[in-house]
């Protein structure tokens, strides 16, 4: 029994503190052997829903409630993903002309909330944690509502928008997983303890899952649009989060709050953007989500490292 605890905390943390190095890896995989994940398409949806409920039994009541207790943070946090990302991105799809596909994604990406991933990456730079945590459940309870919207108002310029399903999905795939999530939280009470510590590599087997697959899906789409839609994505993130941390230092805030700002406003919920992409575009919509997955990953462990560095400074 101990030898098998063991092993499942190894792969656990090697799940977790390499995920990055899994996730290219996993993305090669998938560009070599397409056949290895493009049956798998399916599985899109539902693997993000599950990510989306380890996500919510993983929260707290006392998440929601650092929203009366730092609201200048919160609002300026949600107002720069919100106000800042979807424009971006509808800006870098006409400045790079790509396709309406593309385009459409790469809208969609920041359309999103915050992602998980972003917590791990404001621990790693010395930002404030539970403001990281506070911000991410409360821009993802805001996406059902605002990223129907968003999208049909930056990506309407390319496709037609379904309003009506986007809110749907968005609905069943994030806030109702969620809901459940601190739903059985609560139900389960200190059994949960016991649960949390193996939440965080299932949400990295899952992205890398949807990740894979988003890949192998467009692998003849990579060899003609791959390399700008990659530099759009990129530039979408670096300035995402320089505008977040301009904004948080603008407004007078320590520096730990004002690193979270940045790292929230510019990593996304890039799963949720491929499950949404992949289920009412096409998977060629999806691919700037799967690209911004991998690249967000390698700029945020970059800036967590100079950040977290006696280089980067303490806050």
């Amino acid at each position: 029994m101990n030898r098998l605890r063991g092993a499942a905390g190894f792969l656990k943390d090697a799940l977790t503190r390499f995920f990055i190095v899994w996730i290219i890896l996993a993305s090669v995989v998938a560009y070599l052997r397409p056949a290895t994940f493009d049956a798998l398409g399916g599985l899109i949806v539902p693997a993000l829903a599950a990510i989306m409920f380890a996500m919510g039994m993983s929260l707290r009541a006392r998440d929601f409630g650092r929203v009366f207790s730092a609201p200048a943070e919160i609002a300026a946090g949600i107002c720069a993903q919100y106000a800042a990302m979807p424009l971006l991105g509808f800006l870098l799809a006409l400045v790079f002309d790509a396709p309406p596909l593309v385009a459409a994604g790469i809208v969609l990406v920041g359309s999103c909330p915050g992602g998980t991933a972003s917590n791990v990456i404001t621990y790693l730079a010395r930002g404030d944690l539970a403001l990281s945590v506070t911000l991410t459940a409360v821009s993802t309870l805001l996406c059902p509502l605002l990223l129907p919207a968003l999208a049909y108002v930056y990506a309407g310029k390319w496709i037609d928008v379904p309003v009506a399903g986007l809110f749907t999905s968005a609905f069943q795939i994030v806030l109702l997983p969620v809901l459940l999530g601190l739903a059985c939280a609560r139900l389960l009470g200190k059994r949960n303890e016991r649960i949390l510590p193996l939440l965080p590599a299932a949400a990295s087997a899952g992205i890398m899952l949807v990740v894979a697959t988003i890949v192998a899906l467009n692998r003849e789409s990579l060899k003609t649009v791959g390399a700008a839609a990659l530099l759009a994505v990129a530039l979408h993130n670096i300035l995402g989060l320089g505008l977040g941390y301009a904004v948080a230092r603008r407004l007078g805030f320590e520096e730990s709050r004002c690193r979270t700002i940045s790292i929230e406003v510019g990593m996304q919920n890039s799963g949720l953007a491929a499950a949404l992409s992949h289920a009412h575009f096409g998977h060629l919509a999806a691919l700037p989500a799967a690209l911004f997955s991998v690249w967000h990953n390698i700029s945020g462990g970059a800036l967590a490292w100079f950040w977290g560095s006696e280089k980067g400074g303490r806050p």
